[in-house]
């Protein structure tokens, strides 16, 4: 089972080098979530696509309806947000950020996501998480 953040289903959408990757992980038939949130934090993120000339507009809604789309069931922000909001207090960390977490960590899922500090922030709780990382200057077999 995998939950989808905004990044990372993004990125898929637009079929990106990571959303390749992403993809790549994904099981057969595994069931992909998300909190509601996911709508509007897609939203958010292509406005500044929009704005930032990288796409026009009715491109950023066909890629926000493929965004979305790789979701198979969304779950209700209603049943996240007193866990989140404890959570985001407890960890000083956004509250948007741990609706994902809290998602991932009650159903046994693996969270994908591209956001480092989310990334490490899943790690310090023992949330299993995808690690995309660039190898850089590296040469050989492990490079590739």
């Amino acid at each position: 089972m995998i939950v989808l953040d905004a990044s990372a289903a993004i990125a898929m959408a637009l079929g990106s080098e990571y959303g390749r990757a992403l993809e790549g992980q994904l099981l057969e038939g595994e069931t992909v979530l998300a909190p509601a949130l996911l709508f509007s934090e897609v939203t958010h993120e292509l406005v500044k696509y929009v704005r930032a000339g990288c796409l026009g507009q009715e491109e950023a809604v066909a890629c926000g309806r493929d965004a979305v789309g790789l979701v198979d069931r969304f779950c209700d922000d209603g049943e996240l947000w007193v866990e989140a909001m404890g959570e985001s207090v407890r960890l000083g960390h956004s509250s948007y950020d741990l609706f994902y977490v809290v998602l991932a960590r009650r159903t046994g899922a693996t969270l994908f996501t591209l956001d480092k500090k989310l990334q490490d922030l899943s790690l310090s709780l023992g949330v299993n998480s995808v690690w995309l990382t660039k190898l850089e200057g590296k040469r050989g077999p492990a490079a590739s």
